[in-house]
């Protein structure tokens, strides 16, 4: 029966495919009106199926469906299913509803967690029950009392924005169901239902198609119900062949069975073949590849297609075709050019190889599937069109193919085993049972139980768990196996996909918990009682770390991995990792102990692995860990081995697979991946002892070829590099020709190339007993290539490039046995002592709760659980550790301490007890405070980072915690003396530790102690932040030139030759240009940047056609191996790239608003790197230091750039600064500058660099001030002093947030956020001293107010301004508005408010918002007007806001002092009229 929707349906729905698919209009803007009904009655047990095509993540919600009595010809379609009544039962999630009303609330599989793909179908039974199946399983009775007419309905509602209509299915007994057409010709007569006694299977079958599992004679004379069941027959001798209408580039040859593309190192695609006639039912279609090429990445494709050659215009590839298509491209599928199964199979075209056949067959159910060497790789579509042709694309690699009409697979399969064994050693071998040993009962399969988490689905018969949305979501992927372990059974899963979005991965272990009463937390690491788990590389047991360090980092692991746990009988816990035993997790674990997957953060679907292939035996002590040293070891008591037991250990790079017992090691996905292959041996190389490898296998695609040397890191202790010439220590290694010591050349032209060497050549590594290194091409010796090594080495091996495959030799072995016996010293690891100096203290003011003793070197909380903040009682210096040590504990408190800096200054508070103080750290906002609360960094309590380490509510007596501010602006917090990495960057440098004796911890020591002050003396002086602020003298005038910061001269470096195809070099390689398109415009410097060393470059030209702008970076390997990408964010190894705010590391961000944003740089901006002496990456823009932008920068390194979008020409800056330019602001006299204006702080680009050229803000506040009609003799000509004050336009000029002005000096802070026009000053008495020696204040006023104030140049009072200027009563003797001499009495004197900061001024009660549009964009806002003012000292008095707000307004003044009151005429001179746009 032909299952079709009936043609009236919701004010949304498009229908087709036949009224067989339905689709939801708009699906972003609207998520309901989408209901759809069945076009017949529903029969009594069919099964009305619908297909999830299509999903979207906007909504909440999903697919509902069910059944109504309402006949959908007269229906007032209601907005969603739940709004039928008049006899409708809906499912919804898990809940079932009758006419609206909720009857049933937990019932089945949830719908809301279906994937695309998912099938769901609605039944009534003859008994008028409702049953709903889900992937083809009964959920059970949902309703009872349905009356016999009903019609199926289907909501596509929320998330739910395509279904396909299934064939509607019959079920043949209680749980077994068929297409109907087959029960028909099966069972002409009816049937009744069979006993509910007969077992049921856990999942129906698609189809019973009669060429799988046997024939099925059905009758061909009832109607021809029977045609298209059984195997088609072919009525005619015609064998299939290619069409003669094909591709451009096509020859056919043959007899048309055998196509080739021509010029197939020319061109790559147009090379699309179709079958000469459709396809038949159970037909195989397969074709031979005959011809390859190395030059074109991807290769052939294949599918089936409803067009017919004879009247299509064939595209140049068949994945073009957007209607009528299906085709296998590498190992997805794709329907109509889009992407419908990302993994499909195990196999890849792009890794066939000539010989290996290719195959497709549509069955008589209409399921497509492929063949790969005669094996099928399951249903790559349900639902396949009954008339489509066999369509071949000669893509790429893919050069000739020829159609094979014999079937024979024997051949295909030993080539099938042979690729799959290549990519996992233990295919095709024999596969012994789950257990380790054997249980006669033959145990029940272990599936995944269906109480799982909130964000986690359980898939294929219980077999798969996967968290849907995982890009979404990073927890609430719990999922736990259906019944508990029996000894000795591994539980073992494959990670099927990961998603790059979070930190951490897939986590698993054990529990004695039963996960049908479980309520499962949101991580199974939260769960305190009955758990182990193994996390990262550590082991946790109820939530609490018991192990550290233990086997290979789980959160390393790529999809196609595999993690395994297994309970022994002497109840020890053990895990697995691809099949490698990690030894003993735990002891004494209960019997029945039930398995535990997490599917957390990159981990987003796992499978059950139903065998462990080859998996090794569990050691019988179980007291052997992964790292037992084996007798032969050097590092062993017993001595020399006298067998060859030299393997190659079972931790290496990622794309890295060790083979033979781990004689051999192969690089997978070589044609698509070229590194991360490194591998290394199992223990150190004895003295005189030949590691040998034989190269069995190259490829001729990439450049470069295998890399050999020594390492003396320990194989668990290396975090595998891309390539091994990346490590930085203790490794010498030979590429091509040079020797590299720790990543650097020492020598070059060595007596052997290793890139010349061929498949067969063998290559061998020696230490002599003198410490030389020797390599042995081909059993000779080519001579010392370095000296000095230590005595344990390791040999290691990269299989880069063209090399994919080594295994060691038996030559392997001693050369010399006197050389073979080596003393062995234990190394020791000793505890630094605390820094000499003077012990740390405390500061006097403190929390009200807290008593210092121990003449502040302690400190106790004596009452409550807060209120107890503690400071140092001196500033940090750089690089000092500040550390206390946990006294006493009170249980009876949750929370713990907090510790962090702070700029707030002890000696600035009230005096002890500080009752004012706030009651805990989080709340502390009155200064800018950086801390650590639990695993959380803060900074003034708005969260920064999650899951920094471990958090310090597990802190208990004994145990230390500190804090440091490194010289690189960021703040370190030590548990144990432990650095636990920077917790927080851009931190000001004169702050003070702080911390918070909270909740549990109630008493603390200091354990650190000062640096002394000849240590401090031996520094290089720096300049502090305040001997940059504006108007200050010269705090070091003995300072020498040598040692200034800004002092650097910038060095001249070409670029390199190798770059970027849309690249052209000139001017001696000093200026490069972008001659076309918009990307592929990345250069590299020739040379390396040393440290120290400014490199930088002008931007020449910039076209506006484009968007975006450059980006540049540095790279930590040679350009000259580089293949040049299209754009720099594609530079995945070993590069940091600046890209407008953001700084990325290998494509991944690290770090958002850096500097300014690199997209908004105009021409003749200069920009700079430099890589200091701690290997940290600084960006210069127009000579200013934007700080630290990435540590660990590799040496060497080499600055890249990349002309992307509006920049197209770029030359290395060779302008040295003249004495007057690299003076520092520290030798400035007084009053030199007004925000950068008169001169900057370092070094004054030219006149020409100005951001005003393409900053849009400040254009469109020139447009509302052109709205002003305000007359342009108020403004000064010179443009140059009109700044703007944006983030991109202040970050890029490196403004600080505050300054100093006049005399004395007092600080004011930028507009940041406004755009300034600078006011021509008319000339008066005093002026030249109002620039130099007034203060700076702002003062905010109306749209109406701005002419009457500039036509009298200062604020005056009875302007219109109703906020800023109010007139008082003259208050009495102690008031600030005391009557003036001359004054009468009860004369009203004006005052006129002003303040610093443009944060209170700017404020709407001040500033009150006009609304305008853009005369350019027709757009709205909303615009603010205020000026920029001198103010004389002396002539206004500091007081407090006067607006009630309780929360500090500008961390720099305090709310008691942030308005300033004046009320003499001519005490102000108008400066800049300040604009803000929203």
């Amino acid at each position: 029966m032909a299952a079709e929707l009936h043609p009236r349906s919701g004010k949304l729905i498009g229908l087709s495919n036949s009224n067989r698919t339905a689709r939801r209009n708009q699906p972003v803007q609207e998520f309901n009106h989408g209901l759809v009904l069945s076009k017949e009655p529903l029969r009594d047990r069919d099964v009305f199926t619908v297909r999830i095509d299509k999903k979207v993540n906007s909504w909440s919600g999903s697919i509902e469906i069910g059944v109504t009595a309402l006949d959908p010809a007269g229906l007032d379609f209601p907005s969603s299913a739940t709004g039928l009544k008049g006899g409708s039962w809906i499912v919804s999630g898990c809940s079932v509803l009758r006419d609206g009303r909720s009857v049933l609330e937990e019932y089945g599989r949830d719908l809301d967690q279906l994937a695309e793909g998912d099938r769901v179908g609605i039944q009534r039974s003859s008994r008028g029950e409702l049953h709903l199946w889900v992937n083809g399983q009964d959920c059970g009775a949902a309703a009872s009392g349905l009356p016999p007419k009903l019609w199926a309905v289907v909501d596509l509602y929320g998330k739910c924005t395509q279904v396909t209509v299934n064939p509607v299915y019959f079920k043949l007994y209680s749980g077994i169901c068929c297409p109907y057409p087959l029960y028909l010709s099966l069972f002409p007569l009816s049937v009744p239902e069979l006993s509910c006694s007969h077992s049921r299977p856990d999942k129906f079958p698609n189809n019973l198609d009669a060429g799988e599992g046997g024939n099925i004679n059905t009758p061909t004379g009832n109607g021809g119900v029977g045609q298209g069941v059984v195997t088609g027959g072919m009525t005619t001798n015609d064998a299939l062949l290619f069409h003669e209408k094909c591709g451009t580039l096509i020859k056919l040859s043959n007899n048309n069975k055998t196509a080739e593309r021509r010029r197939p190192l020319d061109e790559f695609n147009n090379g699309v073949v179709m079958t000469n006639r459709p396809l038949r039912h159970n037909e195989m279609f397969e074709i031979r590849i005959d011809k390859l090429v190395d030059k074109w990445s991807g290769s052939i494709e294949i599918g089936v297609t409803t067009h017919n050659p004879n009247n299509l215009d064939y595209p140049a590839t068949m994945t073009n075709l957007r209607s009528g298509t299906i085709m296998m491209s590498g190992c997805g599928i794709l329907t109509n050019g889009k992407g419908t199964r990302r993994e499909y199979c195990e196999f890849s075209l792009d890794e066939l190889q000539e010989g290996d056949h290719i195959g497709l067959m549509r069955k008589a159910s209409g399921a497509l599937h492929f063949y790969i060497n005669g094996i099928d790789q399951g249903v790559a579509a349900a639902q396949t069109p009954g008339v489509v042709y066999g369509v071949v694309d000669l893509y790429g690699m893919a050069v000739k193919v020829t159609i094979v009409h014999n079937h024979n697979h024997s051949d295909r399969l030993r080539r099938n085993n042979a690729i799959m064994r290549a990519l996992s050693p233990d295919v095709g071998r024999p596969r012994p049972s789950l257990s380790l040993t054997p249980d006669a009962e033959g145990p029940d399969r272990l599936l995944f139980h269906a109480n799982c988490g909130q964000k986690a689905a359980i898939i294929s018969d219980g077999r798969t768990a996967l968290r849907p949305h995982a890009t979404d979501d990073f927890n609430h992927g719990v999922v736990l196996s259906s019944r508990p372990l029996r000894s000795n059974e591994v539980f073992q899963v494959r990670i099927d996909k990961m998603v790059d979005k979070w930190a951490g991965s897939i986590e698993i272990g054990v529990t004695t918990h039963n996960p049908a009463y479980l309520q499962l937390p949101s991580t199974m690491t939260n769960l305190r009682s009955g758990t182990w788990m193994m996390t990262g590389n550590g082991v946790m047991h109820n939530g609490t770390t018991i192990l550290d360090e233990y086997g290979h980092n789980l959160d390393r692991l790529k999809a196609g991995d595999t993690v395994g746990v297994v309970r022994k009988e002497d109840g020890s816990l053990h895990f697995f990792v691809n099949g490698v035993a990690q030894g003993p997790a735990a002891w004494n674990v209960p019997p029945s102990v039930y398995a535990v997957v997490d599917l957390y953060g990159q981990a987003a679907q796992a499978t059950i692995m139903d065998d462990m292939v080859d998996l090794p035996p569990l050691p019988e002590d179980s007291s052997e860990g992964p790292t037992a040293m084996s007798p032969g070891s050097p590092c062993s008591v017993g001595g020399a081995s006298t067998t060859n037991d030299l393997r190659f250990h079972h931790l290496h790079g990622t794309n890295a697979v060790i083979t033979n017992g781990g004689r051999t090691a192969l690089r997978q996905n070589c044609r698509s991946e070229f590194n991360d292959a490194i591998v290394i041996s199992n223990r150190c190389l004895r003295d005189g002892e030949l590691f040998e490898i034989i190269i069995q296998k190259m490829v001729d695609r990439w450049s470069g070829s295998i890399e050999a040397g020594v390492t003396a890191i320990r194989p668990d202790e290396l975090e595998f590099p891309n390539t091994m010439t990346d490590i930085d220590y203790d490794t010498w290694m030979l590429s091509g020709t040079a020797i590299m010591q720790d990543g650097n050349t020492m020598r070059n032209n060595y007596g052997c190339d290793l890139d010349s060497l061929t498949t067969g050549s063998r290559i061998g590594m020696m230490r002599s007993a003198t410490g030389d290194l020797h390599y042995y091409i081909n059993g000779v010796d080519q001579g010392v290539a370095c000296s000095g090594l230590p005595p344990e080495v390791y040999a290691v091996i990269d299989l880069y490039g063209q090399c994919v495959q080594v295994s060691i030799t038996s030559s392997s072995g001693p050369l010399d046995n006197s050389l073979c016996t080596s003393n062995i010293t234990e190394k020791s690891f000793p505890i630094h002592s605390p820094v000499a100096g003077v012990a740390h203290r405390l500061h006097s003011k403190h929390g009200k709760n807290v008593v210092l003793l121990g003449d502040g070197c302690q400190a106790v909380r004596v009452g409550g659980y807060a209120h107890g903040i503690v400071f140092s009682a001196k500033e940090l210096k750089a690089d000092e550790l500040f550390e206390v040590r946990i006294d006493e504990v009170d249980e009876q408190w949750c929370g713990s301490l907090h510790i962090g800096l702070t700029t707030l200054a002890p000696p600035e508070l009230p005096s002890c007890p500080l009752s004012g103080l706030s009651p805990s750290l989080p709340q502390l906002r009155t200064k800018v405070t950086w801390l650590l609360c639990g695993s959380e960094v803060r900074r003034n309590s708005v969260l920064q980072r999650q899951n920094y380490c471990c958090s310090l509510d597990r802190l208990t007596v004994g145990n230390r915690v500190g804090v440091k501010r490194c010289s690189d602006d960021t703040m370190h917090i030590f548990i144990d003396g432990e650095d636990m990495g920077p917790a927080a960057t851009a931190v000001a440098k004169n702050v003070y530790a702080v911390l918070d004796l909270y909740g549990r911890i109630t008493a603390v020591s200091i354990v650190s102690s000062s640096l002394l002050e000849d240590m401090e003396s031996v520094k290089a002086p720096s300049l502090s932040s305040d001997s940059c602020s504006e108007g200050e003298d010269d705090s070091s005038p003995e300072l020498k030139r040598g040692d200034e910061p800004c002092a650097l001269v910038p060095t001249v470096m070409a670029f390199l030759e190798n770059h970027g195809k849309n690249i052209q070099l000139s001017n001696q390689n000093l200026t490069a240009a972008r001659v076309s398109s918009y990307n592929q415009g990345l250069l590299v410097t020739a040379q390396p940047l040393a440290r120290q060393q400014l490199f930088q470059f002008q931007i020449d030209r910039l076209n506006p056609s484009w968007t975006s702008s450059l980006s540049l970076g540095v790279i930590g390997h040679s350009p000259d191996r580089l293949n040049f990408p299209s754009t720099a964010c594609c530079l995945k190894r070993s590069a940091w790239l600046l890209q407008r705010d953001s700084v990325f590391h290998n494509s991944l961000k690290i770090c958002e608003n850096y500097g300014p944003n690199l997209d908004t740089c105009p021409e003749g901006t200069v920009l700079g790197l430099l890589v200091d002496a701690n290997s940290c990456l600084h960006l210069y823009v127009n000579g200013m230091d934007q700080g630290v932008a990435a540590q660990d920068i590799p040496s060497p390194c080499y600055p890249f750039i990349d002309l992307y979008g509006q920049c197209e020409q770029v030359q290395t800056h060779t302008h040295s600064p003249t004495s007057g330019e690299t003076r520092c602001q520290g030798d400035m006299e007084k009053a030199d500058m007004v925000d950068g204006i008169k001169e900057s702080v370092c070094w004054t680009p030219p006149p020409e660099v100005n951001p005003n050229k393409t900053c849009e803000y400040q254009a469109l506040c020139s447009r509302f001030k052109d709205l002003l009609t305000l007359p342009d003799g108020y403004f000064n000509e010179d443009a140059k002093y009109n700044l703007c004050y944006c983030e991109s336009c202040h970050k890029l000029r490196g403004d600080e947030a505050y300054y100093k002005r006049g005399e004395p000096p007092r600080d004011y802070a930028l507009p940041f956020g406004w755009c300034r026009f600078a006011l021509r000053i008319k000339p008066h008495c005093e002026v030249s001293n109002a620039l130099k020696k007034w203060h700076i204040a702002y003062h905010g006023t109306s749209v109406g107010a701005l002419r009457r104030t500039l036509d009298h140049s200062q604020l005056l009072p009875g302007t219109s301004s109703i906020f800023s200027v109010s007139p008082v009563k003259a208050e009495g003797p102690n008031g600030y508005s005391e009557p003036e001499e001359n004054s009468a009495p009860g004369r009203e004197v004006p005052r006129v408010r002003l303040s610093p900061t443009m944060r209170y001024s700017g404020m709407e009660i001040f500033a009150p918002k006009v609304q305008f549009q853009d005369p350019r964009s027709h757009r709205c806002h909303q615009a603010q007007v205020g000026f920029q003012v001198c103010v004389r000292p002396g002539s206004y008095k500091v007081g407090p806001q006067t607006l009630g707000h309780s929360e500090p307004l500008d961390p720099r003044f305090s709310n008691s002092e942030i308005e300033w009151i004046t009320k003499e005429q001519g005490g102000t001179l108008l400066y800049g009229l300040l604009i803000r746009v929203e």
